[in-house]
């Protein structure tokens, strides 16, 4: 009974942590978009089906996500489920950006479950948030070609130095607790790729850090690539 109640109080302390940091990227984002010089004026209905759009595209990359074994062990996977998250905050603004990033992971746990225990699932939405929230920030700030440049430069440091950080300090403890596996086997896990990694500071350098730069690097070319080709067919206007 002892250790039932004990596997509760984890569950539950990790959702408040949830709902905290959740609650807060949410505050971040109004704030961020009540001192825009610049609003983008759209209807509700459009502000809507624009974002539910962009989550369902997002939702369908996230599940085709895949491992870098030469990077990372394969329960660290890489997606690009960003890229409509990006352009839709680019296009709407902060507060849709962190919508959008969140209806996705909804999406995702409807329709594929998760083999995380949950916390894969939570850090795909924080160090994701990490990435696209300063980007749409800076963006919307002066929107223009340069600032989505520094925007994204900016987003891709953020996540690299976030998701590394994040992960140490909370999320691999958290993932070994909840799943029932032994932070040292995680480690364990990294050694075999890399035989520098000994630790957990060493196994997010080698193998967390790259993971994310790759990631964010890929996701912020494409978006520069795409926004002005794809914004007239996504949100029925050119930008």
């Amino acid at each position: 009974m002892k250790e039932l109640w004990s596997q509760i109080a984890e569950n539950l302390s990790f959702v408040a942590v949830c709902i905290v940091i959740i609650g807060c990227l949410a505050l971040l984002s109004r704030l961020a978009e009540r001192l825009m010089p610049d609003r983008r004026r759209v209807s509700k209905s459009r502000y809507v089906s624009i974002v539910g759009i962009c989550a369902a595209i997002a939702a369908v990359l996230h599940m085709l996500d895949f491992p870098l074994i030469f990077l990372a062990p394969e329960f660290y996977k890489v997606d690009f489920s960003e890229l409509p998250v990006l352009l839709c905050g680019f296009y709407l603004g902060p507060t849709a950006t962190v919508a959008c990033e969140g209806i996705k992971i909804v999406l995702k746990l409807l329709l594929k479950g998760t083999s995380t225990a949950f916390v894969g699932d939570f850090a795909n939405f924080v160090v994701g948030c990490s990435l696209v929230l300063p980007a749409t920030i800076i963006y919307h700030a002066h929107r223009s070609k340069y600032s989505a440049i520094v925007g994204l430069v900016v987003g891709c440091v953020c996540m690299t130095l976030f998701g590394t950080a994040f992960n140490a300090i909370y999320l691999l403890p958290k993932f070994a607790q909840l799943y029932g596996i032994p932070l040292e086997a995680i480690i364990g896990m990294g050694a075999k790729i890399n035989g520098s990694i000994h630790n957990v500071t060493t196994f997010v350098m080698i193998c967390v850090a790259p993971l994310n730069l790759v990631k964010s690097a890929v996701v912020s070319l494409l978006t520069m690539l795409l926004y002005k080709r794809v914004a007239r067919p996504l949100f029925g206007k050119a930008e």
